[in-house]
């Protein structure tokens, strides 16, 4: 991916991130005295190991952890980093719990058909392991000092995403919430809420945005995506109830492709008041 470099980059006081040729995927790290934060650990054990040895190019302090939401590349390399205590959503705790070895089965065989034989090999040896601190809505972290906070603020690219919020550096990592170089993926989403979700993350910049894959952004970004995603949901409200079929829908919604279908056929299956 072009811009992704895998070295650290300050985009704070004492806040880094690490952005990965991998699925263009962005790790957080937030250092106080004596201590640090790791914001997701990649998608297996053997990424999260080599994060473990980036983290320390960069500081030798115990480090926790945060995974913003429960999916594989945000998620699967925490293994590496135990026995340190892991943060999530109560809802990323359950669903790695329950779903977590069907979620690897399903990606192996992604790899699989795409003839990645380390990709798959890296998978097969990798151990779920769901965080051990679950959050409901907020808590605040002292890193080193410092004082960081994780919310959850609604549902919009799962129903577990948390956000980072780190006060004196001016600067929140939003995850998934946020997408840059690519459109928001909603094959957990929940697209009617999403744009509410948005709201609440713009009433926490003050300053730089992380987003969980793509360049760092600013204000400006986040409410074009927010816009966006208000469209899709005005657009599919108005589809479902004049009965047109979500293809047809898709092609008026302001994303493209595959993007745009799911993002119509996970909006129309909140109206039905179908399980999502």
């Amino acid at each position: 991916m072009t811009g992704a470099t895998e070295r650290w980059r300050e985009v704070g006081d004492r806040v880094y991130v690490r952005r990965h040729h991998d699925m263009d995927l962005n790790v957080g790290l937030v250092v106080g005295d004596g201590a640090c934060l790791v914001v997701d650990t990649r998608a297996t054990w053997e990424q999260g190991r080599e994060l473990t040895d980036a983290v320390r190019t960069v500081t030798p302090h115990p480090w926790a952890v945060v995974n913003t939401h429960m999916h594989f590349d945000h998620s699967f390399g925490n293994g590496a980093f135990r026995p340190a205590s892991i943060w999530g959503h109560r809802r990323c705790v359950e669903a790695l719990t329950r779903d977590g070895e069907a979620m690897r089965l399903r990606r192996v065989e992604r790899y699989r058909e795409a003839g990645d034989a380390e990709k798959v090999a890296q998978l097969t040896a990798t151990r779920i392991d769901p965080p051990d601190l679950p959050v409901d809505d907020t808590a605040t972290l002292d890193v080193g000092g410092r004082p960081v906070e994780l919310r959850h603020l609604g549902r919009g690219h799962t129903d577990n995403d948390l956000v980072v919020l780190v006060p004196d550096a001016d600067l929140l990592l939003a995850g998934d919430l946020v997408e840059e170089g690519a459109p928001p993926q909603f094959g957990d989403g929940f697209p009617l809420d999403w744009p509410a979700t948005m709201n609440a993350v713009l009433a926490l910049i003050s300053g730089a945005v992380v987003p969980g894959h793509g360049a760092v952004v600013d204000r400006a970004f986040v409410e074009g995506q927010r816009d966006e995603l208000a469209r899709l949901a005005e657009v599919a409200r108005d589809g479902y109830a004049t009965g047109r079929p979500a293809v047809e829908v898709a092609r008026d919604v302001p994303y493209f492709g595959e993007f745009a279908l799911q993002a119509v056929e996970r909006a129309y299956l909140q109206l039905s008041a179908e399980p999502v």
